[in-house]
């Protein structure tokens, strides 16, 4: 709360205060005290402490008052419940100082009072809500807006366009459209071409979703309304559909302009799917968008955007053209993409002569936008830590191991039966990325712990973009996960429950070979797998299978061979590098961290 409304409020508290002290003076009487009870007043009586008592009785009943008077000079007040009871008292005692008077007639004005006082706190109420109100500011305007909408028109924009995006080169050329439209659609409409209404840009998150809308803004330089998704549903219904209204409203104010719906799926999910049915507060607040949107209202000059990566979940009549025109795809860049990303954030950061940005994108395939500049800037960190003006190679290949396995616990300690056992994990796993040809090269191994929980880790480097799977290379995947396994068993005799996360792996690759993408030749091109979306959105909450128990047995019999069979190619493998085994594991133990150069050593030594 500022100064200014601590003052608007200062008056109010301050007339309540008043009228409170007001009404606590009229109640009570000078000199009067109430906490005195029966048992002290006959205390002080047997104590020939009491000096006169006078005795106001009520007409109806026994009951009244005593006001009595002390040695010392004060004065009290006890109600009680039978006056016989108390002249009883006094005569047993020969007390004779007391006189029995009629209870006055009830004051009127103490009755009123109090509803006078009620009354008055809350008009004084209903008066601060209201000039809050009028002022659109305080905590009491709240109370008052909450179907007013909730975007804010930000003012950053104006310093981005599209030289500020990086790596998405065609969705800026189909984005370059709208900002002329922005900026000349009488060119267009003169041809009878319309203005898109909506655009969706869909993509994985970090991709740079909410970066182009800011940059077509700000090419376009008009307003740009931003807003997510959960802003616009509360508790209380029809506040959501309320809030769209306004925001429409708002936006017509300053049209052309930009809406920009930051995760729209929280408000536009498939209806039908909840379990709320045709009452439910976020379909409300969708009829309402799509009304508005392309329903029997004009908005011209006004171009919704929204971002979302869960576009499979969205409602159909919110994908529809005249509402979401477009549809931009903004996937994660490939290595030319990363190439310009990378120089983009390395503008404000000195980097060394041996920083190599070209081997960097190389090496961070499927990393996004977001990943690329977290990378950075883990990087700049440990420059800063090392107390350097700038950033050489080794902060940025220690960076990709945090950025993709976790910061490394030195300090835990570990017995070395478990760093021997982890030492020839890793170099099984190791082994198989670098004879497999679609899975390696491997970049770094390790037996220092993670803050991921693993007691060490095999980081290959995926050197290609590529746009789809094969089966040789799911079943190499599946392959690579059983090696740690494996060389347990061949070195040891004995397993360990550290490839848990290996065995869950390999058998989730081999499940979906099977029932997703008809790899398996006795159960043929057909499609086995449930939607794990469905549960998620209500559609199908019972998740019934779509085929038989015979085929679910035959599901799993193909899923062991495919694992079975990869377990026999893994063993194979070790058994014929068993050598390479013992001095990875060896190298490990003496060194705790090995590069890509130390362990393909290791293979031409073999040579």
């Amino acid at each position: 709360m500022n100064r200014q409304s601590f003052r608007g409020y200062g008056f109010y508290i301050g007339l309540v205060v008043a009228v409170i002290a007001l009404w606590i003076l009229l109640d009570s009487r000078a000199g009067n005290n109430t906490d005195y009870t029966v048992s002290q007043f006959k205390a002080a009586l047997s104590a020939e402490e009491v000096v006169s008592v006078e005795i106001e009785q009520n007409r109806e009943v026994p009951s009244g008052v005593l006001h009595i008077v002390l040695s010392d000079g004060s004065t009290k007040k006890v109600y009680v419940s039978d006056i016989n009871d108390i002249q009883e008292m006094f005569d047993e005692i020969g007390f004779t100082s007391f006189i029995v008077d009629d209870m006055p007639a009830e004051d009127w004005l103490s009755n009123l009072l109090p509803l006078l006082i009620m009354f008055g706190a809350m008009f004084i109420l209903f008066i601060m809500l209201n000039n809050q109100t009028q002022s659109g500011g305080g905590a009491g305007s709240k109370m008052m807006n909450y179907g007013k909408s909730r975007a804010k028109l930000n003012e950053d924009v104006k310093d981005i366009d599209f030289s500020k995006v990086a790596g998405l080169k065609e969705e800026k050329e189909e984005l370059e459209e709208l900002v002329d439209f922005l900026k000349a659609p009488d060119k267009f409409t003169q041809i009878g071409a319309r203005i898109p209404k909506g655009v969706l840009l869909v993509g994985p998150p970090g991709t740079g979703k909410t970066l182009l809308a800011k940059a077509v803004a700000g090419e376009a330089g008009v307003p740009f309304f931003t807003i997510s998704g959960s802003d616009f549903v509360e508790m209380f219904v029809g506040v959501g559909a309320s809030r769209v209204r306004d925001m429409f409203a708002e936006a017509k104010k300053n049209a052309p302009c930009i809406i920009f719906i930051d995760e729209i799926d929280a408000v536009a999910r498939r209806r039908g799917t909840g379990m709320g049915g045709g009452h439910d507060e976020r379909e409300q607040t969708l009829n309402q968008m799509l009304v508005e949107m392309d329903g029997f209202g004009t908005n011209e000059g006004i171009i919704v955007m929204a971002a979302t990566n869960r576009v499979d979940i969205l409602d159909p009549a919110i994908m529809r053209p005249g509402r979401f025109d477009r549809k931009v795809f903004v996937g994660r860049p490939d290595i030319g993409g990363r190439k310009e990303i990378l120089r983009v954030h390395a503008k404000n950061k000195p980097l060394g002569d041996d920083v190599d940005l070209d081997q960097i994108a190389q090496t961070t395939a499927g990393f996004t936008g977001a990943d690329l500049e977290n990378l950075l800037n883990e990087a700049a960190i440990l420059a800063a830590k090392s107390a350097r003006a700038y950033i050489i190679q080794d902060d940025i290949k220690k960076s990709f191991v945090k950025v993709g396995i976790g910061q490394e616990k030195r300090s835990k300690i570990i017995t070395e039966k478990e760093k021997k056992i982890t030492a020839y994990h890793e170099a099984g796993h190791a082994i198989l990325f670098h004879v497999l040809p679609d899975v390696g090269p491997v970049y770094s191994v390790s037996i220092i712990p993670t803050g991921a929980g693993a007691a060490g880790y095999t980081m290959p480097i995926n050197e290609n973009d590529e746009m789809f799977n094969t089966k040789g290379k799911m079943l190499q995947d599946i392959v690579v996960s059983l090696g740690g396994r494996i060389a347990e068993e061949i070195i040891f005799d004995d397993i360990t429950t550290g490839a848990s996360e290996d065995i869950k792996q390999a058998t989730k690759v081999a499940r979906a070979m099977v029932t997703k993408y008809g790899m398996s030749e006795k159960l043929g091109l057909l499609n086995y797998s449930n939607d794990d979306d469905e549960v998620f959105i209500g559609r199908d909450l019972a998740h019934t299978r779509g085929f038989s128990e015979s085929v679910a047995n035959l599901i799993d019999t193909e899923v062991k061979r495919i694992v079975d069979e990869c377990y026999d190619k893994a063993k194979k493998i070790l058994l014929e590098n068993e050598d390479v085994l013992h001095g990875c594991a060896k190298l490990l133990l003496e060194k705790e961290k090995i590069g890509r150069d130390e362990f393909e050593a290791l293979f031409k030594d073999k040579a």
